[in-house]
């Protein structure tokens, strides 16, 4: 892949830009595996790639400039604006919405926050497609001052993107590093984009979690089911289980009682319309600390699935499946470092089936998933 952003020096997020693609794809398997060192009976499959580029179903733009003339992109080291509007990672329909998004930063003189001064009010534009075309867009306010203008640009928005589905407003006062805060303010009738996939219906929330790569993803969920098909498992638990992608695969899959941890409410009550909808009355979903959750819990199910943030899932809970009665554990991670570790805290357990997934081309981060048996 090609990039001009790159060549220009403006963004060097991508550090493999320019690195053919299949030797990018061989070095993330073998750090994968180098990470996990020597495991006596893990066997590995191919690793898992689709576009390298237009993969994105997310752009997390923070917004710089000026009204006039607005930048959606990142920040320089001096904290001004760099455009990258452009940017090749994103799906095309994410390409072509950027340009209007800050043709309306403009329209609804939208001011944009400046860092140095920490003056002004638009901080991030953060946009979501979905595989039918669907789109999310949420505004990262300081505060309401905005609101009205964006109502009343709303029906214009929606006449320039056909797609969009669902635009709120997120309101994060503070100024600090943190890319959203806890209030929400939903603008259209509308409050979840649907996202279908791999046989699944999803429903996504503004502050929902769902992996980044669409076409990677399914490709996840279906090699989960697949292993899951072969266990025999009567019972699971999904933990930090998102808008419930897992936990509803696990009940297609023929696993009759399921249920789905999550520490976001809105994540919850995402998954359990997509359950309803699906008419899954096997499976159920919870808001919770995952660790405490299970903790609290009388008796394991068969088999756990785990898809924690990059931090791995902790000493707590994995010295709580190292002493459970759980015989099956599918642990899907985003940082084959912090798996490592995890797998070293649980003696009991043997990882039998492994396999990269490259959710991020143009870098080293990958997802991998791994099948662990008890001893």
């Amino acid at each position: 892949m090609q990039c001009d952003y790159f060549d220009a020096g403006a963004c060097r997020s991508c550090t493999w830009m320019g690195q053919p693609y299949d030797e990018q794809l061989a070095a993330v398997h073998a750090a994968a595996v180098a990470a996990l060192g020597e495991r006596p009976g893990l066997v590995w499959s191919e690793p898992v790639a689709r576009a390298e580029e237009g993969f994105r179903n997310k752009a997390k733009m923070v917004v710089g400039g000026t009204v006039e003339q607005p930048t959606l992109g990142i920040l320089d080291r001096a904290g001004h604006g760099v455009d990258l509007r452009h940017c090749g990672l994103h799906e095309p329909a994410l390409h072509d919405a950027l340009p209007v998004l800050a043709a309306l930063v403009t329209r609804a003189a939208l001011v944009p926050y400046d860092v140095p001064t920490r003056r002004g009010e638009l901080k991030h534009v953060l946009a979501t497609v979905a595989p039918d075309g669907g789109l999310m867009v949420r505004f990262v306010l300081r505060s309401t001052e905005s609101l009205p203008r964006l109502r009343k640009h709303l029906p214009w928005l929606h006449e320039q993107l056909p797609g969009l589905v669902v635009a709120s407003v997120n309101l994060q006062p503070e100024h600090k590093a943190v890319l959203e805060g806890p209030e929400e303010v939903v603008l259209t009738e509308q409050s979840t984009l649907p996202l279908r996939l791999a046989g699944l219906d999803l429903r996504l929330r503004p502050q929902g979690f769902f992996q980044t790569n669409t076409a990677v993803a399914a490709a996840l969920y279906a090699e989960a089911a697949a292993w899951t098909r072969d266990l025999g498992a009567r019972s699971a638990w999904d933990l930090y289980c998102g808008v419930g992608g897992f936990a509803l695969t696990l009940a297609g899959a023929g696993v009759p009682d399921v249920v789905g941890v999550e520490l976001s409410a809105e994540a919850v009550t995402a998954a359990r319309d997509s359950a309803e909808r699906a008419g899954l009355d096997g499976v159920r979903f919870e808001a919770g600390d995952a660790t405490a959750w299970a903790a609290a819990q009388e008796h394991a199910p068969d088999l756990v699935v785990v898809n924690p943030p990059r931090r791995g899932i902790g000493a707590a809970l994995a010295g709580w499946l190292d002493a459970s009665g759980a015989r099956h554990v599918l642990y899907s991670s985003c940082h084959s470092g912090s798996l490592a570790r995890d797998l070293d805290a649980m003696p009991s357990w043997e990882p039998v089936r492994g396999r990269v997934f490259d959710m991020f081309p143009q870098t080293a981060h990958h997802e991998v998933l791994v099948l662990l048996r008890r001893r």
